[in-house]
């Protein structure tokens, strides 16, 4: 029996329900696409409108069960982005949607205008872990109205897919969901990482450069999963979970929990074909159980 893949994440079809999670896979052509068949869509790097280096190097620290990163959102900004990569993306067989970043909401819009309509792009995943230079530093994605104004600011200037990437770092991630969700979201992304920090005992010091960073990978999968459902429980729009997928069974349980598809990330730097292995191992899984589609297989979504 074939089983049917495929997934539809509001306007946009995909063939299959594993995407390559942004800034994992670069700008898509700086690492061998081994398992492009595979491949759901890609979320590209993040971008800013301008060029960035981002942070001064150690940028990577490996942690029991996963990985601190801060890499800064080092990037070559929108001009070469759509001179270099947009017209190469044009040219694959799935989507890529660019991960877009700014310091306002104005921003946020303005990266977008200069994005949308480019060929070789999808649609757009909003990072909104990203500092409010506008309001004094305070991250995006730990207020709902900042939140909403960024997606708001977003949603004006295209009408392509708008997918919004939460932050876990929020006393109730269904508050941020159903704001963005309201100002014109089309999914959502839970989630992106958790703020950890580690020490080198010899030199006394942080093992990273920024001090802190983004944590990644297995540690973080029981948190992310809660999280996911919350968010997925809160709002109608898709929602594609992220956080430490590293097998079939994994991505199952973020599916299980009321994610509509999940993405793919640090795995990917240990096992290059661990993309393949996810999607072949959900559909093995969807065969046993008797299942002919993606779509019969069953959620927990109780609704308060």
């Amino acid at each position: 029996m074939t089983v049917d893949m495929s997934v539809a994440l509001g306007a946009m079809k995909l063939r299959g329900p594993v995407l390559a999670a942004s800034g994992t896979f670069g700008y898509g052509t700086e690492v061998p696409l081994l398992d492009r068949s595979a491949l759901g869509a890609m979320v590209s790097k993040g971008i800013f409108l301008r060029a960035r280096e981002g942070t001064a190097p150690p940028r990577i620290a490996e942690t029991p069960s996963g990985m601190l990163n801060a890499i800064g959102l080092q990037g070559p900004g929108a001009e070469a982005l759509v001179r270099d990569y947009a017209p190469r993306w044009a040219e694959w067989d799935f989507p890529v949607l660019v991960n877009i970043n700014g310091e306002s909401a104005s921003e946020y819009g303005e990266l977008t205008a200069r994005l949308d309509g480019v060929a070789g792009i999808a649609g757009f995943e909003i990072n909104i872990s990203c500092p409010n230079v506008e309001q004094g530093g305070l991250y995006f994605g730990n207020d709902p109205h900042a939140a909403a104004a960024v997606t708001e600011a977003v949603r004006k200037r295209t009408k392509l897919p708008v997918w919004v990437k939460l932050t876990p770092m929020v006393g109730d991630i269904g508050v941020i969901a159903r704001a963005v969700e309201s100002a014109g979201a089309d999914a959502l992304c839970a989630i992106n990482t958790f703020v950890g920090m580690s020490i080198d005992i010899n030199s006394y010091g942080p093992r990273l450069s920024f001090r802190t960073g983004g944590l990644s990978g297995p540690a973080i999968r029981p948190l992310a999963v809660h999280l996911a459902h919350q968010a997925a429980r809160a709002v109608r729009i898709p929602v594609i979970g992220i956080g430490g997928i590293m097998r079939a069974d994994d991505a199952l349980e973020f599916l299980v929990a009321g994610c509509s598809a999940v993405q793919v990330g640090t795995a990917t730097f240990v096992n290059p074909n661990a993309i393949a292995e996810v999607h072949d191992g959900i559909g093995a899984f969807l065969t046993a159980k008797g299942f002919g589609s993606l779509d019969e297989l069953p959620r927990y979504l109780p609704r308060d």
